[in-house]
């Protein structure tokens, strides 16, 4: 059966980038009618905090990636106890001493000597008294997989073939001082007893994936189709990394970014496949294509999130969105007419509440100096509410007649008087919604 999995660190909460990941492994295993799971990698009880993983759950949710089953890496310890134990059995796990410092050190005598910044190993040939000497002192000893220096070799589902030679990477520490599992350990442990099948990841994880390979296989375990997608820049090819803060999930959410946008934008993103609105995160899935997917650094930008979003909006009835509209207080008798006149003319959700401001008189809507006047005319023709369908010709017909305005020079000052915007719903629809006459 093929199962995917998404393990995030609960230290803070899913960006865009972080979705890539979710969303690839999620429509792989639903292709497949497999299973899909949720890992929380908590096995840093000082970062990880309840409230994030809350909050990945609610994202997640938002966006309609459903899991088949969660698991946490912190209460799993007794299986990376039982891994530590084997790998050290089996001569690939072994202990180390040098402090950070020390390892600094090595690193930069091995870079002025022209070399690669590689462990050199000398651990290996501490003897056990060297050992209890450096314990007397007080060091804690951090432990390192034993790689088998040969090319590792593999057929990544995106970047193809590829290969890396061992002996030009360091013996990944697995267990820090402190005893704690490090996500090299606690993730190949658990995607081997997971049944993991395919894995698609960043490719900043390529050179973990070539020692992970060697660790799943030291531990009987079977390795998994690896991928790794390519990773975002901005808009100008600038790095991202520093703005995924402001690209949370939880943002675009309270942004009033509609869920299908987003889904719909990043299953095509870095694709040959042009992006297409999808409806449903099943459509979604269903014409997803790892294979389409490249090498090169995909560009985001919000801003093509906007466009997609109201495209979504404008199509969805009244229904889905009645709550929502309720909620901002628009009374029920003019609900679905006020979600008919603004529906076309919002790129979010949440520009339906400055719509509503509009129509309850409480946006500020000011008038142009040289137009004062002519508006204060135009706004003491007018009655008070209820309007009617034919308000807006009639009361401009009267305007046009007792001012001699005519034209642009006529509607668009109205109008930037009545909404504070120089484009939007036809005046004619507009003023039935209005609850309180405009102020001019």
């Amino acid at each position: 059966m093929t199962t995917t999995r998404f393990a995030p660190s609960p230290t803070g909460y899913l960006h865009i980038g972080n979705l890539r990941a979710a969303l690839f492994n999620y429509a792989i295993a639903r292709q497949a009618g497999g299973t899909f799971v949720l890992r929380i990698d908590d096995t840093d009880p000082e970062r990880s905090k309840q409230e994030y993983v809350d909050a990945i759950q609610e994202d997640l949710t938002w966006l309609g990636i459903t899991w088949d089953r969660i698991e946490y890496q912190s209460q799993r310890l007794a299986q990376y106890d039982a891994a530590r134990d084997a790998l050290i059995a089996s001569g690939r796990l072994y202990e180390c001493f040098e402090t950070p410092v020390e390892l600094d050190l090595k690193r930069k005598k091995q870079l002025n000597m022209g070399k690669p910044p590689v462990y050199d190993r000398a651990a290996l040939e501490l003897t056990e008294e060297q050992k209890e000497a450096y314990r007397a002192e007080g060091r804690t000893g951090h432990w390192r997989f034993k790689l088998d220096q040969q090319r590792i070799e593999w057929t990544d589902a995106i970047l193809g073939d590829l290969s890396i030679d061992a002996a030009s990477v360091s013996d990944p520490v697995l267990i820090r001082g402190d005893g704690q599992y490090l996500y090299t350990l606690a993730s190949v442990v658990d995607d081997t007893e997971f049944g993991i099948t395919h894995v698609v990841r960043g490719s900043d994880h390529v050179t973990n994936t070539a020692t992970q390979i060697q660790m799943i296989e030291a531990l009987g375990g079977t390795v998994p189709t690896f991928a790794h997608h390519s990773l975002l820049t901005g808009p100008q090819g600038e790095a991202l990394s520093k703005r995924l803060g402001t690209l949370a999930l939880r943002d675009l959410r309270t942004h009033g970014v509609a869920p299908m946008a987003v889904l719909s934008l990043m299953a095509r993103l870095g694709s040959s496949d042009p992006v297409e609105l999808r409806e449903t995160i099943e459509e979604v899935v269903a014409g997803f294509d790892l294979s389409k997917f490249g090498s090169a650094p995909t560009k985001f930008d919000e801003a093509d999130l906007a466009p997609l979003t109201a495209r979504w909006l404008a199509a969805r009835p009244y229904a889905d969105v009645a709550d929502t509209i309720s909620d901002l207080g628009v009374p029920a008798e003019v609900g679905e007419r006020f979600w008919t006149v603004v529906r076309e003319n919002i790129t979010s959700l949440g520009e339906m509440a400055e719509w509503w401001a509009v129509f309850n008189g409480s946006a500020d809507t000011p008038v142009a100096e040289e137009d004062d006047a002519f508006v204060a005319t135009a706004i003491s023709m007018l009655g008070e509410p209820p309007y009617a369908d034919d308000t807006w010709s009639t009361w401009t017909g009267a305007v046009k007649e007792a001012t001699g305005r005519k034209g642009k020079g006529l509607f668009m000052p109205l109008r930037l008087a009545i909404t504070g915007r120089a484009r939007g719903p036809e005046m004619a629809d507009v003023m039935p919604l209005m609850q309180v006459k405009p102020r001019g």
